[in-house]
């Protein structure tokens, strides 16, 4: 038996490939899932299939995305489809699944996330395996994309919460950068001496840090569009200064905030108590900065793209659309401004033109 197998295995690679001793069944199930994946079939377990698709993916996705990849799929959707032939899984099976982790009374967010997930192997499925069609999108999804309405701080409330954490240097500084450039902070957090350009009054976002299983990883920024160069207001320009300058035997391509992530969530919640504002997410000060260039500088949509290195506008004017109407109205009063400025102009100039004339007379 064992023979056989490995002469189909044999045919199928054209390798010599031994194979491990298992007992009659679990051998000849090996071996039609080994085949299968060699061949491109997609006649096999959705658990076999994934292991297709995350080979492909590990290339091509950063390591923390794929972190988060392998957690929802290993706790999420291997126990309920692992077994299941990949042509078999229907919508009324995807939609029992979605009940299922409703049932468990998760984030309408997170829902949406671990039922993209699934829909992507599908759809991977479709486009390179012949899978007929993704049963996700028959289902249709469940949750919601966003967190309901957005949570940012005005300029106000974030003077109060940055005075609050002023006892520390860096935390003073991370957020005092972090409000007002709108980067992200995994950006904020890659940061180096380099990066920083004092006569120009800029910084260079070219990279992205992550702490995975305790290492320091350091990668690509989020999208092409991320990697970019803000410019800063002179006040930001003296407070990075004055913190570099305190930063003893730094080197430049050192990590300005030798922080992580949960640090400073720590720390944004000690000033937020501190100072007495609204909790808020870390990220949510990303989306302040952007409703201060919308709702109190007027910045057009294309301009805080650039700023905030959304890769198209659409994704600015589909996260801030509902901060523009407001500019609507402003807009309609400027435009009246100028046409009664218009009026004015005109008065003064018959003015000038009677008083010249009566000269002249």
């Amino acid at each position: 038996m064992f023979s056989f197998i490995t002469r189909i295995i044999r045919a199928e690679t054209s390798k010599n490939i031994s194979v491990i001793s298992k007992p009659k069944k679990e051998a000849v199930e090996w071996a039609e899932k080994f085949i299968a994946q060699q061949s491109g079939n997609i006649d096999m377990d959705f658990e076999s299939f994934w292991k297709i698709y995350r080979d492909d993916m590990t290339e091509r996705l950063r390591e923390n995305t794929m972190n988060t990849k392998d957690y929802i799929v290993e706790l999420k959707i291997l126990p309920y489809f692992g077994k299941k032939k990949m042509l078999d899984i229907n919508a009324a099976d995807i939609r029992r699944w979605q009940t299922e982790l409703i049932k468990q009374g998760y984030s309408a967010t997170y829902l949406r996330t671990i039922n993209n997930q699934l829909s992507a192997i599908f759809n991977y499925a479709v486009r390179y395996y012949d899978l007929p069609k993704n049963p996700c999108t028959q289902a249709g999804s469940m949750g919601k994309k966003t967190a309901g309405e957005m949570q940012f701080w005005t300029q106000e409330e974030f003077e109060k919460f940055v005075e609050a954490v002023r006892d520390k240097p860096i935390s003073y500084c991370a957020f005092m950068i972090l409000y007002w450039t709108g980067m992200r902070v995994g950006e904020l957090l890659a940061l180096t001496i380099g990066d920083f350009d004092v006569e120009k009054k800029t910084l260079f976002i070219t990279k992205s840090y992550q702490l995975i299983d305790g290492r320091d990883v350091i990668t690509e920024p989020k999208t092409p569009k991320s990697k970019r160069i803000i410019t800063l207001p002179d006040f930001i320009v003296t407070e990075l200064n004055e913190y570099i300058g305190k930063l003893y035997g730094m080197m430049e391509n050192d990590r300005l905030f030798q922080v992580t992530k949960s640090y400073l969530e720590k720390e944004m919640a000690r000033g937020a108590k501190i100072s007495g504002v609204k909790k808020i997410r870390l990220h949510d000060l990303r989306h302040s900065h952007a409703s201060l260039l919308i709702s109190k500088l007027g910045v057009q949509p294309k301009l805080v793209a650039d700023r905030l290195g959304h890769e198209m506008i659409q994704t600015t004017l589909s996260i801030y659309s509902h901060l523009y109407p407001n500019q609507a109205k402003i807009l309609a009063e400027r435009l009246n401004d100028l046409m009664d400025n218009s009026d004015e102009d005109e008065l003064d100039d018959g003015e000038v033109e009677d008083d010249t004339d009566a000269e002249q007379a």
